[in-house]
């Protein structure tokens, strides 16, 4: 199969994206954990301790990670640890969660108690750092911690669902500004400007995912996810693109000059479609095609040859709001961001996406 080429290459010739600890990685590490469970191919889990290897010390220490800068993107990649932990029993995986927990612990909060995007971000609540930081704080919560502080998790959510959501287009904004200061910021609702498709995806996998660490006893907190989960899948299918099933980079705004089919986050959406088929959140009958679709898409339309080599392009490589001015949340600024192949947040969000169809076609077998 050729995507499966594409991976294997992809991993063996891997780039880290910084040589900080950083959330990039994660997005691939993770592709490579849920090929792992699929294939049961060592490949991907010898690529996994490799890269680890790098950056957890026997004690569990972190290199090149610096818990004061309270940046909720460096918990991501901790949810690898919890793989690696249990494939392996290996304590510098577990004291490294709790390194990674101690930040959560003291992560600065806004008023209505959720975490701030980061120390230089502050009151700022990002689409994005749901999915950093509450699947790995519901997995330790789970796991680790008799699941005392579920109510918090739960209630990030409600938050986010509060505050960011747009009743008439049924779409989450990117960021909010409790303190509604912010330049991009609405001086009265606190939202920024536009719906970022990558931030929706971003969103509905950190639902997906939480609801996935939730025991089955659980209910009213899985249901409450669930909930948040089907309604934001309604929301952002009303937007999909009927010929190519896929989705643009700003959501709502088809038409308008160089808006383009964006392939991480539809990437995403099609993860969280087939993982939601998965766990039985979604009906198989009417959104498996639908997942499968986006996949088959991707591959036809994005996954190119290039002297050669197999090349995932049109991945926004990065949007952010603030601190500088350019980043602003226009139209034009969403636009103006390179449109790269290869970035690690499309391709490991392709391979997550990918595995969840394996693992569903498995389990019909």
């Amino acid at each position: 199969m050729k995507f499966e080429q594409y991976v294997t290459s992809y991993l063996t010739d891997y780039q880290n994206a910084k040589n900080d600890w950083n959330y990039e990685d994660g997005c691939v590490l993770m592709g490579a954990v849920l090929f792992y469970q699929a294939t049961g191919n060592k490949f991907y889990k010898d690529f996994i301790v490799r890269y680890m290897e790098r950056f957890i010390n026997p004690d569990g220490s972190i290199n090149n990670y610096k818990k004061e800068h309270y940046n909720i993107d460096s918990i991501n990649s901790g949810k690898i640890l919890f793989f690696l932990y249990e494939e392996t029993g290996e304590e510098k995986y577990r004291a490294a969660i709790e390194v990674l927990m101690d930040q959560l612990r003291s992560q600065p909060r806004t008023k209505c108690n959720n975490f701030w995007h980061k120390k230089i971000y502050p009151n700022q609540i990002w689409l994005d750092g749901l999915y950093m930081a509450q699947p790995f704080y519901m997995a330790y919560e789970t796991r680790f911690h008799h699941k005392e502080n579920y109510k918090d998790i739960i209630n990030q959510f409600k938050n986010v669902r509060k505050y960011l959501y747009n009743e008439d287009k049924k779409l989450y904004y990117h960021g909010y500004d409790e303190a509604k200061i912010q330049f991009w910021a609405d001086k009265k609702s606190g939202v920024s400007s536009n719906f970022w498709l990558r931030a929706m995806g971003w969103y509905i996998m950190a639902l997906i995912d939480t609801m996935d660490e939730i025991p089955e006893k659980n209910f009213e907190d899985y249901k409450t996810l669930e909930m948040l989960f089907k309604e934001s899948m309604k929301g952002i299918l009303l937007y999909q693109d009927k010929e190519s099933k896929l989705f643009y980079q700003i959501i709502d705004k088809a038409d308008i000059e160089n808006n383009y089919l964006e392939t991480s986050g539809s990437a995403m959406i099609a993860y969280s479609i087939l993982k939601g088929c998965r766990l039985g959140a979604l009906q198989k009958e009417k959104y498996q095609a639908i997942g499968e679709k986006i996949i088959k898409s991707l591959l036809e339309n994005k996954l190119i040859e290039v002297a050669g080599q197999l090349k995932l392009k049109d991945i926004c490589s990065v949007a952010g709001l603030g601190p500088d001015s350019d980043r602003d949340g226009s139209l034009a600024y969403y636009l103006s961001e390179p449109v790269v192949c290869d970035d690690q947040k499309g391709a490991g969000a392709l391979i997550m996406a990918y595995a969840q169809l394996l693992m569903l076609h498995k389990e019909e077998e």
